[in-house]
């Protein structure tokens, strides 16, 4: 097998010129004859002027390379997209699978032996994930790191659960211009992902509960010292791993690994979006997610972190209470501990180094849970024939069994232009729907999903309703909220047929979600002709509205899965 700067020789038609020619050119950066010798190993290099969640990758980056430099291999970073949440319009999600492409072809195309996977904000580690299961070479992942606590007024503040509370309230009236300018300076007070249980912070968990990062690797603040050496670490491991070729995705990445993954989502009170980006990665493998089998695990799995937006604290304080080797020891029981990880060994060799700190209530032990019960139900019935989600540990436990009358908006445009208009015929026992949000129909998927309580009866007091869509929200944000409709309404699914004034009943108890509408009315509406959509004509517009998936199966292009649909 070749290694090292004979792997994956450019194509001139002579092999012996192609490495020829491939020194010479890399000489010209002042390598030595002993440096070429060395095992690769590629870092991803996913910080922008635009992302500031990676605005220490730069740093990490180089303790990374020191690592890989004390063991012996010799480093190479290398660009990929970097997508940024809040800055990717119209939505990340729209962009990761482009990430995953771009990841994958770059260590196809680039000769390394390894390779070290930097990133962290929403979409970038399971972008670089996707990729890496394809490419199927050694891998590692160094997240960035969450962000440390704001303080505002004696509180204390974590973007973004705190960002979307204090937004209501300034909705409402209740917070003014000037103080809520003040509160968006205190918000996000370093670098790093959000610092509350959403979507970048669920997937460095899970991702380390998969194997593929090294322990502790998830919760060490973006800023501390101790991120540092955990890069350190990362590249001392990613030489071992382009020295052996052992421990490839596919050989930790296995449905044992997605079943501990799946454990743990539940666990943590995790982001919604994380069983997506699971459906992903496990495509990429030959691999499907059973969305029943992720509801019978949060049946008996409880939640046990205490973290915003389903508890109080934050990923600092999971930290120093012991991270996911600590809840991997209370977990034990759920989880498969033969497991192989990048590390070496086995899951179980995560437990041996769990920290036992007295005193600390972040993590709880079984016998005296957060939440009985997971996360995250999955829901089926006439409204969502391939199942949705609702992250029932942040839901206002009254409205869990709800029947209410639809209001309906047809898209987010709609929602937009209509939600705060005084004329709005809505109450507080409704059924918010929003339609046409979902991968295709966006495009995307959006974190749209959070519709908003409309003015009119935020200003009353009114803190949560049941909403319902075809598209995503962040795991930052809380209320009753189901999300992930499938098929979407752009793809002839039912919620495209609820009209204003139609009845909804949702039992998350009996797991149902149902239009109470007869099926004759239903079929009818379904006849009906539709106005037709905009289809896009050229580049990735194209090539993401012919081939995305749907969220059931992770809302991948079906050409890269491995069934390659």
């Amino acid at each position: 097998m070749t290694s090292g700067l004979r792997k994956g020789l450019t194509s001139y038609g002579d092999a012996g010129f192609s490495l020829f020619l491939r020194k010479a050119f890399i000489k010209a950066a002042g390598y030595s004859d002993d440096a070429l010798d060395r095992p690769i190993v590629g870092i991803t290099d996913t910080a922008s002027d635009f992302n500031p969640c990676h605005g220490n990758a730069p740093q990490l980056i180089e303790a990374i390379r020191r690592g890989v430099m004390l063991a012996g291999g010799l480093p190479m970073n290398f660009p990929t997209i970097s997508i940024g949440e809040s800055f990717a319009n119209p939505t990340s999600m729209y962009l990761r699978n482009l990430m995953a492409m771009d990841t994958e072809e770059m260590l196809r195309a680039q000769p390394m032996d390894a390779v070290a996977i930097v990133g962290g904000c929403d979409k970038t580690l399971p972008a670089a994930l996707m990729g890496a299961a394809s490419a199927d070479i050694p891998a590692i992942v160094v997240p960035v790191g969450p962000m440390v606590v704001g303080h505002h007024r004696g509180e204390v503040l974590g973007a973004c659960t705190d960002c979307r509370r204090l937004w209501g309230q300034h909705r409402a009236g209740s917070i003014g211009e000037a103080e809520i300018e003040t509160i968006s300076g205190r918000l996000a007070p370093s670098v790093g992902t959000c610092m509350v249980m959403g979507t970048a912070s669920t997937m460095a968990c899970i991702i380390e509960a998969l194997g593929m990062s090294l322990p502790y690797s998830a919760a060490i603040p973006a800023p501390h010292a101790e991120r540092l050496r955990n890069g350190e670490a990362s590249g001392r491991r990613a030489v071992a791993l382009a020295t052996s070729q052992a421990r490839r995705p596919s050989e930790i990445l296995t449905p044992r690994a997605f079943r501990n993954a799946m454990v743990v989502l539940q666990a943590i009170g995790g982001s919604t979006n994380g069983i997506v980006h699971l459906a992903a990665i496990a495509g990429r493998l030959s691999q499907r997610i059973d969305l029943e089998e992720f509801d019978r695990i949060g049946r008996e799995v409880p939640v046990l972190v205490d973290l915003k937006p389903s508890g109080d604290h934050y990923m600092e304080h999971f930290h120093h209470a012991g991270g996911v080797p600590k809840l991997l020891k209370e977990l034990a029981p759920f989880l498969d501990l033969d497991a192989p990880t990048v590390a070496g060994g086995t899951l179980g060799d995560y437990l041996a180094v769990a920290e036992e700190v007295p005193g600390q209530t972040v993590i709880r032990s079984r016998a005296a849970p957060l939440k009985e019960t997971g996360g995250t139900a999955v829901l089926r019935g006439n409204l969502a024939p391939d199942g949705c989600v609702i992250k029932h540990a942040a839901a206002t436990p009254a409205l869990l069994q709800h029947t209410g009358r639809a209001v309906v908006f047809e898209s987010i445009e709609d929602m937009t232009t209509r939600i705060d208009d005084p004329d709005l015929d809505v109450t507080a026992d409704d059924v918010l729907v929003l339609q046409n949000a979902g991968p295709k129909g966006a495009p995307g998927m959006p974190e749209a999903g959070y519709l908003p309580i409309p003015k009119k009866l935020a200003r009353a007091g009114v803190k949560d309703m049941v909403r319902i869509s075809d598209a995503r929200m962040s795991g930052t944000a809380f209320g009753t909220i189901v999300l992930h409709i499938a098929p979407e309404s752009a793809a002839g699914g039912p919620l495209g047929l609820v009209r204003n004034g139609d009845t909804i009943r949702l039992d998350v108890a009996a797991r149902r979600i149902d239009l109470l509408v007869d099926q004759a009315e239903l079929d009818r509406r379904a006849a009906e002709p539709r106005a037709p959509r905009h289809a896009p004509t050229r580049g990735y517009a194209k090539l993401f509205q012919d081939t995305v998936l749907q969220a059931d199966r992770g809302c991948d292009f079906g050409f890269l899965t491995s069934e390659g649909e």
